[in-house]
């Protein structure tokens, strides 16, 4: 490329048709064609070899196309088509400098890329300047009519062409006025445009359809050097403001915008070449099409570059960003201009079908930010909701106010920061996010709120519980005609009490009455079910409980002081008395009476098990067992704690369990008169063996004096209290270990007779003997043990050991 002053040229085609495209990118760079949009012009020559065609550009326009040497002889100066910049003229002008027509380099036949290069100028070019000598005005065989008919024949060969102006340029003018040379120009250049053949659809076209003609004389360079340059600045002015209404250029409806140029002329020469015909309107679509790509796919690259996007896609990946859609939005804003700028003067369909592609990618590309920053808006406003819930809460608000208050508090901060986030371009709609965030609320508050009511159940249960359940089993411990009542009215003052605490906890939470009414429906009847859970759970143990009742009325006076037995009590009294109280504790726990309805259970067990037993002889062997039955009338099943059945066993197990301590303070130990005949009769022998043997008296005294120890140490009567099978279990257990201690202190007496101390053993007699723990957790008599003989003697555990 060659440079003077603002002049700049590039060889844009060389001789042998090849296209320059790095020349021509570099040349447009250079000259910031790029920068002019639509306000450029392009202005190409032609003519005969050798006619001054590059002389006339250098002066007219003021560049430094090669010129030819006439000193060396008249030869081909311009090979193919040369381009370069007008010097000082606006709007920016480019000028093509074509290989001239009819040289005899190329020869006679070689006219190919005559018409390929013409074709390409008045596809290219706003104004075509055709360079002719005057001579040749007039003539039949001048040198311009084959320039002429290749203009006028590849002319057709563009589909819908622009409208072109023909600057017939005539050199060497004679002093012929041009006033008389511009009519015969004219004439010729019908006469060649009819005998041009047209496709059907231009075969009346008249000339002025296709051509703007102008007709311009200049004097001889060589004869003439000043007049011709005073006439070239004159036509110069004309250049000036070429595009402007009413200008030298023709039209301009097919113009390609400068940034697009070089792309353009590649195009069309490459269609020109394939020897096609040339679309003009669709070779513009072509190359606004291709051009507005380049542009949006350098502004989708410059977008993914910015480093203020970049910054910005980081921060919202890890935390919210204040004013997120105002900044994306001015940076979407200013990619979209750029692009709007450069693309400007394209097809408008084209451009703004890019426009519309390249917003789509790039909100595309924005998308998944602007996401992430609405779940860092959605999880930010739930998590401060939870708080401000929370402390709301703490601070003693009701419930269902706080979570109303705080829910709309809190969606509307939502939507404000969602405002904060929309992108200008986009259409997006974050309802589903709100959707989302809404649900998170009525879920959080539902959990919230089945806590709180939980907590509170939870809170009246205990109360209920601690309120009731050990009063109960106290009321059932010491049953009598009044314990159900009793119960009843605790049950009542309780109730009523944890329903009005629970009905104000409850009232905060604005809950329809049907189910505040379930709820408090619910902790009543956890009330009564603590009531019920305790009476089973004593009737499970009743057996034990009426036992204990037994032995505590057997063994206590009136007023509840130890019995001390002298012989003289009425034990078949005081046996029935206990009995009837334990027959009251078994009533009372056979069924739940929470409701104020009578029933007989107490009378049936006392006919069927008290006075059914004393006049059983008098009964009639048909009549019906009261308690063989599994119900009680009057009493639904699920109220009953004890059956019919079960109370006549339990009557039948408590009488035989209860037997032996009755009988044992009856004092009837000795076996009945005719028992004691028949010992004597039959053990005559035996006793007489025993009086003649005084050793066998002697072993049995022993023997006897041994077995009263053991059963004091032991506490036997103690341990058969409970029962024959508990007793013998205990006693099982104790036998061996209360041999050994006799044993052993017997050795230990022993000894110390040996050494010379006195017979009596006062740490012995002095020491109490432990009793061991029974069954039931009863710690026998600890301290000096007492036993009752068979005739109501008491002796004391010394005595017996200094008797043994």
């Amino acid at each position: 490329m060659d440079n003077k002053d603002e002049c700049c040229s590039t060889h844009l085609i060389d001789g042998d048709g090849m296209f320059n495209v790095a020349g021509v990118e570099n040349f447009m760079k250079e000259v910031k064609l790029a920068e002019c949009g639509l306000s450029y012009a392009v202005v190409s020559i032609m003519g005969p070899q050798s006619s001054g065609k590059s002389t006339l550009l250098n002066h007219l326009f003021h560049t430094n196309f090669r010129e030819m040497d006439a000193y060396k002889g008249r030869s081909q100066t311009t090979k193919g088509i040369w381009m370069a910049r007008c010097a000082g003229i606006e709007p920016c002008t480019l000028v093509m400098d074509l290989e001239g027509t009819d040289g005899r380099e190329r020869g006679e036949d070689d006219t190919a890329f005559e018409k390929q290069s013409a074709l390409f100028a008045l596809a290219v070019s706003d104004i075509v300047l055709i360079n002719m000598w005057c001579h040749d005005i007039g003539r039949e065989q001048a040198a311009n009519k084959p320039l002429l008919k290749t203009v006028f024949q590849v002319m057709m060969r563009l589909f819908s062409p622009r409208k072109t102006t023909l600057m017939f340029v005539i050199r060497d003018k004679t002093r012929t006025p041009l006033e008389n040379l511009e009519p015969v120009l004219r004439e010729d250049i019908q006469k060649i445009w009819d005998s041009v053949p047209k496709p059907q659809a231009h075969k009346d076209t008249p000339l002025s359809e296709f051509f703007n003609v102008e007709v311009v004389a200049l004097s001889s360079f060589e004869e003439k050097e000043e007049q011709f340059k005073e006439q070239v600045a004159s036509l110069r002015q004309r250049f000036f403001h070429s595009i402007a209404p009413g200008g030298l250029a023709g039209d301009r409806r097919a113009v390609v915008p400068a940034s697009g140029f070089s792309f353009s002329s590649q195009q069309i020469w490459k269609v020109i070449k394939e020897n096609k015909d040339l679309d003009l309107p669709a070779h513009k679509v072509m190359v606004a099409t291709v051009r507005c790509e380049e542009i949006a796919n350098e502004k989708y690259v410059s977008f993914t570059e910015n480093e203020e996007w970049s910054q910005l896609e980081e921060a919202v990946n890890s935390h919210s960003v204040r004013g997120f859609g105002r900044k994306v939005s001015s940076i979407l804003d200013a990619c979209l201009s750029e692009y709007d700028v450069e693309a400007t003067y394209f097809d408008e369909g084209v451009r703004s079908s890019k426009r519309k592609h390249l917003e789509e990618k790039l909100l595309q590309l924005v998308q998944p930010a602007y996401q992430t920053m609405l779940g860092h808006i959605r999880s930010d406003a739930f998590e401060r909701f939870k708080e401000a819930f929370e402390k709301a809460l703490k601070g003693g608000k009701g419930f269902a106010l706080a979570a109303c208050e705080c829910a709309e508090s809190f969606m509307s901060r939502f939507d404000e920061e969602c405002t904060d986030a929309i992108i200008d371009q986009a259409k997006w709609d974050s309802s589903r996010v709100k959707d989302k965030l809404r649900r998170d609320v009525d879920a959080h508050i539902a959990e919230v709120r089945s806590a709180k009511l939980t907590e509170a159940t939870t809170l009246y249960e205990t109360k209920l519980n601690e309120a009731l359940a050990g009063p109960v089993e106290a009321l059932l411990d010491g049953a009598g005609d009044d314990t159900w009542p009793a119960i009843r009215k605790l049950l009542q003052r309780e109730t009523d009490t944890a329903v009005s605490g629970f009905a104000a906890a409850l009232s905060g939470f604005e809950m329809d009455e049907e189910s505040r009414d379930n709820m408090v429906s619910r902790l009543k009847d956890y009330a009564r079910g603590v009531v019920e859970a305790k009476a089973k759970e004593e009737a499970g143990r009743v057996l034990s409980r009426m036992k204990d009742r037994f032995s505590t009325l057997f063994s206590h006076d009136q007023d509840s002081m130890p019995r001390i037995w002298t012989g003289k009590e009425d034990i078949r009294a005081i046996t029935k008395t206990a009995r009837s109280a334990s027959l009251k504790l078994l009533s009372v726990m056979a069924a739940v009476r929470l409701e104020d309805e009578g029933d007989s259970i107490d009378k049936i067990l006392i006919v069927a098990l008290v006075d059914g037993k004393s006049g059983a002889s008098s009964k009639s062997i048909t009549s019906v067992d009261p308690l063989a039955s599994s119900t009680w009338d009057e009493v639904p099943p699920s109220k009953t704690l004890i059956t019919p059945v079960q109370c006549k066993s339990l009557w039948r197990q408590f009488k035989t369990e209860t037997e032996y301590e009755a009988s044992k303070r009856n004092n009837n130990w000795l076996p009945p008169p005719w028992a004691i005949v028949a010992m004597v009769v039959l053990g005559f022998n035996e006793f007489m063996t025993l009086l003649r043997n005084p050793l066998y008296l002697g072993f049995i005294f022993v023997a006897y004096l041994l077995f009263k120890a053991l059963w004091v140490q032991m506490d036997i009567s103690g341990e058969f209290r409970n029962g024959v099978l508990p007793g013998l279990l205990s006693l099982s257990t104790k036998f061996l270990p209360t041999v050994m201690n006799l044993l052993k202190r017997l050795a230990e007496e022993g000894q110390g007779m040996a050494n010379g101390q006195p017979q009596g053993n006062p740490a012995l007699s002095s020491k109490s003997f432990r009793g061991s723990t029974n069954d039931h957790g009863d710690v026998s008599t600890s301290g000096t043990s007492e036993v009752t003989s068979e005739n109501g003697t008491e002796y004391s555990s010394s005595s017996v050991h200094d008797k043994a």
